[in-house]
């Protein structure tokens, strides 16, 4: 039903739908008015109900906003190493990636660090490496309440050093890895860039942060300004984040917002949505970054909601976003 209204011509979706909305000087696109207004249908918002429900949830809604799967010339299930044991993973390599050793993408999914998996986000990693045209490794790392901070964090970690250690079976270069992820996927990406950028060792050739989660203390502008009405809500944050940082003393350390040093970490693509409650955080997160000296692009989407990278068969703003997205890839790591 979803896909099939989406399809709908212009006119039809804005008689469905309702005037356009606009808050912050920012109109919201259709499409994604379509899917505020359809959200509305939910029976209960993910705070009222179990880590298990909500995970069901979410892929429900994700498959039910992806569209046909992208042809890959090969997706591989696999484990890496995680910091409690092996981890889930799958490697799309798309047609025309290249001869290895090739350029990779580790991918970190979103869902709050408590939902999301492998299939939740199966269909943008497949976009991802065909517009790329490079390797994508997705992980499903330890979820929350069972895992709580750092558990999540640890696995990213580990994942990277594991995945740099074969580059050869991957087909990769341990020189071009870049690490990406969306919303606390994005947040795992930033923290494993620091870690590693602190501990001198080998570190990511690249950070790709869609819309990632920066900041567990500071209050930030459009947190309050989209609170409700745009898919992620200031509840179900507020929710998630009890689920992963029970204990306050830990929010500080869990916030890359707050390192002391952005100093030499990897080039950054920062992506937003202007009508997403994380968009602040994610916005000063790329000119903390850049006042560090770190080569960043940032991009807002100015008509998105959170989640929009996951909307692959709903209008064209994800697949726009990923064609950009996977440009500035290639140009750090193809150049």
């Amino acid at each position: 039903m979803v896909r099939l209204l989406a399809a709908l011509p212009r006119p039809v979706k804005r008689l469905l739908v309702g005037p356009p909305i606009v808050r912050d000087g920012l109109t919201l696109d259709l499409d994604a008015q379509l899917l505020v207004r359809l959200d509305r249908l939910r029976p209960e918002p993910v705070e009222d109900r179990t880590p298990g429900e909500a995970r069901a949830a979410l892929l429900r809604s994700t498959r039910a906003i992806a569209g046909r799967p992208v042809a890959m010339a090969g997706v591989r299930a696999l484990t890496v190493a995680g910091a409690a044991g092996p981890l889930g993973a799958r490697l799309y390599v798309p047609a025309g990636a290249g001869e290895a050793p090739a350029p990779l993408v580790l991918f970190f999914h979103g869902g709050g660090w408590v939902v999301g998996d492998l299939d939740s986000h199966d269909a943008p990693c497949r976009a991802l490496a065909a517009a790329a045209g490079m390797r994508v490794l997705a992980v499903d790392y330890r979820l929350a309440p069972e895992h709580p901070y750092p558990a999540a964090v640890d696995d990213a970690v580990a994942a990277f050093g594991d995945v740099v250690a074969r580059a050869g079976e991957l087909g990769a270069d341990p020189e071009r890895i870049a690490v990406a992820g969306d919303s606390a996927g994005g947040h795992l990406a930033a923290v494993l860039a620091q870690r590693c950028s602190a501990g001198g060792g080998r570190a990511p050739a690249f950070q790709l942060l869609i819309y990632p989660a920066t900041d567990f203390v500071g209050d930030h502008r459009s947190t309050a300004l989209f609170a409700t009405g745009f898919l992620l809500t200031k509840a179900s944050m507020d929710w998630y984040e009890a689920q992963f940082v029970p204990d306050p003393d830990d929010k500080r350390a869990a916030s890359p917002l707050l390192a002391e040093s952005l100093a030499g970490m990897a080039p950054a693509m920062v992506v937003t949505g202007g009508f997403d409650p994380l968009r602040d955080e994610g916005e000063a997160y790329a000119a903390a970054l850049r006042t560090a000296g770190v080569p960043v692009v940032a991009r807002r989407h100015p008509g998105q909601v959170h989640g929009f990278f996951n909307a692959t068969g709903v209008g064209s703003a994800a697949h726009e976003a990923i064609a950009e997205i996977a440009g500035v890839l290639r140009g750090a790591l193809m150049a």
